[in-house]
């Protein structure tokens, strides 16, 4: 497929690092207007008390309002299993269309078996205002935007390429972190391998920006690197490492991770886009499945 890249727009990114949980959200705005989007934002959550705030999602929501822009897409490059998102939240303060790939609906089918949830819950992607497809193209002010299809990490991850920046989920991380795990249910080592070649035939000039970032090495967080600089030194798939080589490799080193320490809450809201379960009686409420993941 012929993707519509312009490398001659130059959104500016403000990246907003959240330690929690080692997420990093963007600002992105269109050069030519005030417009901009929200790419993966975050609630944050105190999971042994119950407890929700919002103060990662009312750092961006300040940011908006003070620099006077008109937020048009919160987009989730995938349903995260390691943070909440913030998406409702921002979109009840600034409006616009919360957008995430069209295969939310297997993720919602497969975890909303886990969950045990009922027939109330639509596993039709129907929580989101927008589904994209693969090369599908939307606008953030003048500014043109498109979404590729990159599963392996999760059934619906995708890729969000906005002029010369792409926003690459969990497909990617920086040369010294590698690439994400492919255990989750749907997951699969090999289509995230193909995934990640495809995010590295973009031009070499594009700027990658990741999702997560660990300091591997006890380095500062960083979050922002190039297709050159992917293709040259990451150390899961750079240098020419072959489709075999990378699927051993992940397939081994996920099979010593741990679950990651959100992961019950973050499926639930997250596959709701971001909407918080009810019990019978309206109130917010969580399920831990035992032995269910």
């Amino acid at each position: 497929m012929t993707y519509p890249v312009n490398m001659d727009v130059k959104p500016d990114v403000s990246a907003h690092f959240d330690e929690a949980t080692n997420t990093i959200s963007y600002i992105v705005k269109d050069p030519s207007s005030n417009h901009c989007a929200i790419i993966d934002s975050v609630m944050d959550i105190d999971y042994a008390a119950g407890r929700i705030t919002y103060d990662h999602a009312n750092a961006l929501i300040a940011e908006i309002e003070q620099r006077g822009l008109t937020l048009d897409w919160i987009i989730e490059t995938h349903v995260h299993a390691d943070h909440l998102s913030a998406a409702p939240y921002i979109q009840e303060k600034l409006g616009g269309k919360i957008g995430v790939g069209d295969k939310i609906m297997v993720v919602q089918e497969t975890f909303g078996k886990v969950f045990n949830e009922g027939t109330e819950f639509q596993r039709d992607g129907s929580q989101f205002d927008a589904l994209f497809k693969e090369g599908d193209t939307y606008k953030i002010g003048n500014m043109d935007a498109f979404a590729m299809y990159t599963p392996g990490h999760t059934p619906a991850c995708m890729v969000h390429v906005i002029g010369d920046a792409a926003f690459t989920g969990d497909t990617l991380f920086m040369p010294d972190g590698g690439s994400a795990r492919a255990d989750f249910p749907g997951g699969d080592a090999g289509e995230l391998y193909d995934s990640i070649q495809k995010v590295l035939s973009l031009p070499d000039d594009m700027r990658l920006f990741m999702c997560h970032d660990y300091g591997p090495n006890g380095r500062d967080i960083q979050w922002e690197t190039t297709v050159a600089d992917e293709k040259a030194h990451n150390i899961h798939v750079g240098g020419g490492k072959t489709r075999e080589e990378f699927i051993k490799f992940r397939t081994e080193r996920d099979a010593q991770l741990d679950m990651p320490r959100l992961i019950i809450p973050s499926l639930q809201v997250n596959m709701r886009a971001g909407a918080v379960p009810t019990d019978k009686d309206g109130k917010p409420m969580l399920k831990v499945p035992v032995n269910g993941l």
